[in-house]
């Protein structure tokens, strides 16, 4: 059992509580607004404290003397900080999590070294995962491993691509210069695990791996030249 203090009772501290308070884990939720609190300890099994995230008082009320991991989540990027700073100079807590929103503070990465073990930055994973799909149109989701030098994308297969109704073990044959491995194949809501005898159908979804260099040349094989649009609306 781990001792976690969630700093802030918003929809991401909310969730983290309801998820890891199944998992038998010593949860305190802190937050300045008692009826949200109040809400969310009648709906699960866990402590809260009503004050300010970043008090030294209110953190050492919700057992940061003791605790194995601070996670601040409120919506202020500097009380996330402050508070991550008090638990690690007052508390030595091991573990600080801290979700940082602002550009200004993320480009200066030194402001953080000593306080904050790992920073969440949901705007920044957002904007990231889009200009991956804007670099490969079509795309369904795109994840980066081996520091961005090898990519794992999925994409729906389509009439006209030169795999598409054939074998994977032709791949070779097509791109011979290319190393790239299909990893997996959702079809009609079912997975497989493909073989090179496994056929690919119109509208699977084809998950493969390979290099940033070769992603392009996949994707060809799988879709057509007309499938891939490079038109973008942001609303």
């Amino acid at each position: 059992m781990k001792k976690i203090i969630i700093l802030g009772c918003g929809q991401v501290g909310t969730s983290v509580a309801e998820i890891l308070s199944k998992e038998d884990n010593d949860i305190t939720v802190v937050d300045r607004n008692a009826s949200i609190l109040s809400d969310l300890q009648n709906r699960i099994d866990i402590q809260t404290v009503q004050g300010g995230a970043a008090s030294p008082e209110i953190l050492g009320q919700a057992g940061a003397v003791d605790a194995d991991l601070v996670l601040a989540v409120t919506d202020s990027d500097e009380v996330n900080i402050l508070a991550c700073r008090v638990s690690t100079q007052i508390f030595n807590t091991p573990t600080r999590i801290a979700r940082i929103r602002s550009a200004s503070y993320l480009e200066h990465p030194q402001l953080f070294e000593k306080d904050i073990d790992h920073i969440i930055s949901p705007e920044n994973i957002l904007t990231n995962q889009i200009m991956k799909l804007i670099e490969y149109p079509g795309a369904l989701q795109v994840l980066d491993f081996a520091h961005g030098k090898i990519r794992l994308v999925g994409i729906r297969a389509h009439y006209g691509g030169a795999l598409v109704g054939h074998a994977i073990k032709e791949l070779k044959h097509h791109l011979p210069k290319v190393t790239s491995r299909i990893a997996a194949i959702y079809r009609e809501n079912r997975a497989i695990i493909p073989t090179g005898k496994t056929v690919i159908e119109a509208s699977d979804e084809v998950f493969f791996i390979a290099t940033r260099n070769d992603i392009s040349l996949m994707m060809k094989e799988l879709k057509s030249a007309e499938t891939i649009s490079r038109d973008v609306f942001i609303a």
